[in-house]
């Protein structure tokens, strides 16, 4: 076969810590980026934009986030929709301006930022309220931190309902995306081109993942899998338990609020906070995590595809094919997931990403036995 590693040879340090050792592997991502980059924004319509592939990128951007917390670092969090919220919040705040006031009278405004630095900025205020937020998992694990971030999914949301100044006084309560456009191509409104929006999230969705990459395989990643192994353990071998915790929390709240700014500036352009970003996408987001493999970088682009996809084949082949009725294949979906997350945490609880690796070692060993 051709996947083979028989002349790979590393001779230096940085040769043997390369991402991809193998050179089919290394080979295949660049060939796959390169179609990513300049092959599919010429392929593109507004369907495979908008049904496919924008939901995709967001989402592994969300999936990437929790999996650092939960997967790497052990820490339950069913809070993702609210930090998601932050985001989006704080990218609209900084899109449109924002006015410090103190005592009643305004001290000052902020100028409108452009597009990428409000991205980037959604990302750095949720991850100031995912430390926040944080804090309790230095006294409580387990269950009980759950809880308490299912209590910050209802606080952030029930926030962002109550407080007008977060959608800027509006009468209906929503946040609406202004035209925005970068190096004079239009990024959001509604006449921003497919392909545009398409690069702009694939870009971020590179980024995530190439930082992801380097800090779970650093010195980071490992006090964090040292403290979801055993945290006790951990801090008697020289891991400050609070350091650790807390930079998992800020790195996953900042890919996270990055996911809710794309998801509301790029893909919605128009959100309400109880509708986009309620309990349903933390348990979204969970249920990619879980499918796609703790743990693992690539289980959360794997859950996130499948995800996103599933709901669309299963409309094709239900609804346009054999004629079933719209609520039936949705209630079948949610029968699907619920069934493949109770198979996957009792036979395999790494997900799609070790259903791949195992494929791979087959691969690499045929056609002697196994």
């Amino acid at each position: 076969m051709f996947y083979r590693e028989a002349g790979d040879f590393s001779t230096t340090y940085p040769q043997d810590q390369q991402t991809f050792p193998i050179k089919f592997d290394r080979y295949r991502y660049y060939v796959v980026l390169f179609i990513a980059i300049f092959v599919v924004p010429f392929l593109l319509n507004d369907y495979w934009v908008n049904s496919l592939l924008l939901p995709f990128l967001i989402y592994a951007i969300a999936a990437l986030g929790l999996n650092i917390l939960v997967g790497y670092c052990g820490q339950v969090s069913l809070g993702t929709g609210g930090f998601m919220a932050v985001g989006a919040y704080s990218c609209y705040k900084f899109m449109t301006g924002v006015d410090i006031w103190w005592g009643g009278e305004l001290l000052f405004r902020l100028p409108e930022f452009n597009i990428f630095f409000s991205v980037i900025m959604g990302g750095v205020m949720t991850a100031l309220v995912g430390v926040l937020f944080g804090l309790p998992s230095l006294r409580i694990k387990g269950f009980y931190l759950a809880v308490a971030t299912l209590a910050a999914q209802f606080f952030l949301v029930w926030l962002f309902n109550r407080v007008s100044w977060f959608y800027n006084y509006s009468a209906s309560g929503q946040i609406s995306a202004p035209e925005r456009d970068l190096f004079g191509i239009l990024i959001t409104g509604p006449s921003t081109t497919p392909w545009a929006a398409y690069l702009f999230c694939l870009f971020f969705t590179i980024i995530c993942a190439l930082i992801a990459r380097n800090l779970t395989r650093g010195a980071s990643g490992r006090k964090w899998m040292a403290i979801r192994d055993m945290d006790i353990a951990a801090e008697i071998i020289g891991v400050n338990p609070l350091r650790a915790k807390l930079t998992a929390f800020m790195v996953s709240s900042f890919f996270i609020g990055i996911s809710g700014a794309l998801f509301f500036s790029v893909y919605l352009g128009a959100v309400e906070v109880g509708e986009a970003f309620g309990i349903q996408k933390s348990f979204l987001v969970l249920f990619m995590v879980i499918i796609g493999g703790l743990g693992s970088i690539f289980g959360s682009f794997a859950g996130a595809a499948f995800l996103v996809l599933l709901p669309v084949v299963l409309k094709v082949v239900g609804v346009d094919w054999l004629g079933w009725p719209t609520d039936i294949v949705a209630h079948l979906q949610l029968v699907i997931v619920g069934l493949l997350i109770i198979v996957f945490l009792i036979a395999e609880p790494h997900g799609i990403a070790q259903l791949w690796r195992v494929a791979k070692e087959k691969l690499r060993l045929w056609p002697f036995p196994h």
